[in-house]
Parts: structure tokens; C-alpha cells; sequence
């Protein structure tokens, strides 16, 4: 099959666009068609090395961790799954190996859900890392509920944009973080707009003079350290992007695969609880040039590669 690879770590130059073995579909797995599969900036994280403390690299790694498709062969125990059905995953290993830039992607079944139908193969490639992410910080580590104010960090990211509608579904009030030029986008999800950067605190207690019951920081560093500060007595801090958020009394959080976290996500998509907003898509071969778009940090949403469909496919 053809997919996106690289044999050693580097920058988007490394990444190549060939030939692979097929994959091998395990007994609880399926073969997935992929139809798209979106960029997240921990894709081109793990390509620069920079995650090789936690996960091994099994070369030629192919990267991509969200996928959209069809199933086209269920592995033999499999029953919750036939061929023809359109999904959406995380396939995510405890190793780099094999991802989901390719025409086709062998899923276990627990990284796996029915794709919502009302969303598109690339806006439904763009949920399940930024949805999952945004859920379990949001219920398990910041348990919003009712009442709370909640701050969002990079609200009109991937991750922030779910996080901002999913936080307004739970009943709480949200101040998201954004470029000015993103404000709008912010207002439409269900959040109250600030600028980022120096007077962040300022413009943050304005809006809420007794603090923040709950941050969900996506940045780290100096945002982090703010966001601490912000918390009302006995706020919640989470973090996905800095580990010193443990030292200030908060949660670190590395999103995981959940197939009832997913599901759950999709049905909240197929109410118009949740949207994708897909910035741009590339085609799988033009990877490199999506990975350099994640890693500049400034898209409204997601970036999304696409495989072609041929009418003899599956």
C-alpha cells in the first residue's frame, strides 16, 4: 500500500511517500480504508524525536494517530464491526510504528467508533485525539460541571475548540484564550474571548474578578504558571503540554484511547453538540507540507490529510 513514512528522526524532510508492507489485520482489529486522517501537533513531535523518551520508534515509522474511513475486512472475533461500516479511531500503539497516513490502517477495535453522519470523512478525521483530549481533561481530571468558570487555553485549536463546546454541554461558563483574529470563531463555539500574552491575568479577572474553578492549559510555560494563578480557592489545573503543572498542584494529562469516550463524542456530534471546523487538507502526499502548517501554531481548528477513493477501492 502507499503511505506516508520516515526511517529516521528529523523534519518534514524526512518524511516520504512510497510503498509499505500491508498491514496485518490481528483477530480483534479491523482493516480500515482510510479516507482521512488529520495532523496533530504531537504527529510532528514524535517525528522531530522529541517523544522518544516515552515512546520506541520501530523505523519506517508511519505517522498519524486520527483516522476517518470504512471497515473493509473485521478480524475473525470481531463483532462490532462489518465491512462497509464507516468509522472514526485513535489507533494509537505504546510504540511509533504504524500510523494512519496510508491507504489503509489495521484498528483494534477499542480505538474505534461508528462515524458520526452528519460530519464529513476529513471534519470527522479531526475529533477523536482533540475530542478525547478535551473530554477526559474536562470530566476525569477538572470534573467540570454546572456552574463552573472554566479557562481554555489556544480555544480555537483542535483541542480548545472541542474543549470550548464540550465545557459549554457541561453546564459551565468558558473563557477561552486566542488571537484576536480568532475571537469571533471563539463567541460561535459558546466562549468569551482574551488575548493571549502579557496581561493575560488582567484580562482574564475582568471577566472573572474571584478566579477560574477549573484551567485547562494547552500551551505551558508562562501560560501555565498564569493559569495557576487565576484559580479560584480550590480550582482545578490540567495541563497536556507542560509536566511542571504537577508542581503547582494539578493534573498532567496524555489523552487515551477509549472506544466509549468515542462513541459518546460521535453521538454528541451527530446532536450538533459538537463541531469540526477542518482549516485546510492536503493530500496524503503532500504530508510534509501539512506537518509544517501544525507546527507554525496558528490554524483555527484542524489540518487534515486526505487518501485518495478510487471507485475499484475496498
Amino acid at each position: 500500500m502507499k503511505a506516508i513514512s520516515y526511517r529516521s528522526y528529523g523534519g518534514p524532510e524526512v518524511l516520504a511517500y512510497g510503498e509499505v508492507r500491508d498491514p496485518k489485520v490481528a483477530p480483534d482489529a479491523v482493516l480500515v480504508k482510510v479516507r482521512a486522517a488529520s495532523v496533530n501537533p504531537v504527529d510532528w513531535k514524535c517525528r522531530d524525536g522529541h517523544l522518544d523518551a516515552i515512546l520506541d520508534p520501530v523505523f519506517p515509522v508511519i505517522p498519524g494517530w486520527d483516522v476517518s474511513g470504512v471497515v473493509v475486512q473485521p478480524g475473525v472475533s470481531v463483532t462490532e464491526f462489518a465491512t462497509g461500516d464507516e468509522v472514526i479511531g485513535y489507533v494509537r500503539e505504546d510504540f511509533l510504528s504504524r500510523g494512519t497516513f496510508a491507504e489503509y490502517v489495521a484498528a483494534p477495535v477499542r480505538t474505534l467508533a461508528r462515524k458520526p453522519r452528519n460530519l464529513s470523512f476529513e471534519e470527522a478525521a479531526g475529533l477523536p485525539l482533540a475530542g478525547l483530549t478535551a473530554l477526559q481533561v474536562l470530566t476525569r481530571a477538572l470534573e467540570v460541571g454546572e456552574g463552573d468558570v472554566v479557562l481554555v487555553h489556544a480555544a480555537a485549536g483542535g483541542v480548545g475548540s472541542v474543549a470550548v463546546q464540550l465545557a459549554r454541554h457541561l453546564g459551565a461558563r468558558v473563557i477561552g484564550t486566542a488571537s484576536e483574529r480568532n475571537h469571533d470563531y471563539v463567541r460561535e463555539l459558546g466562549g468569551e474571548p482574551v488575548s493571549h500574552g502579557d496581561g493575560l491575568a488582567e484580562r482574564v479577572r475582568a471577566l472573572a474578578p474571584e478566579g477560574v474553578d477549573a484551567a485547562f492549559d494547552t500551551v505551558g510555560g508562562e501560560t501555565l504558571r498564569v493559569s495557576a494563578e487565576l484559580l479560584a480557592p480550590g480550582g482545578r489545573l490540567a495541563s497536556v503540554a507542560d509536566g511542571a503543572v504537577l508542581g503547582l498542584g494539578g493534573r498532567y494529562c496524555f489523552v487515551r484511547p477509549d472506544a466509549t469516550d468515542l462513541a459518546r463524542l460521535s453521538d454528541l456530534a451527530e446532536q450538533d453538540v459538537l463541531t469540526v471546523h477542518v482549516a485546510k487538507t492536503f493530500p496524503l502526499e503532500e504530508a510534509a507540507a501539512a506537518h509544517e502548517l501544525s507546527a507554525r501554531g496558528r490554524t483555527r481548528g484542524k489540518i487534515v490529510v486526505t487518501v485518495p477513493w478510487g471507485d475499484g477501492d475496498g
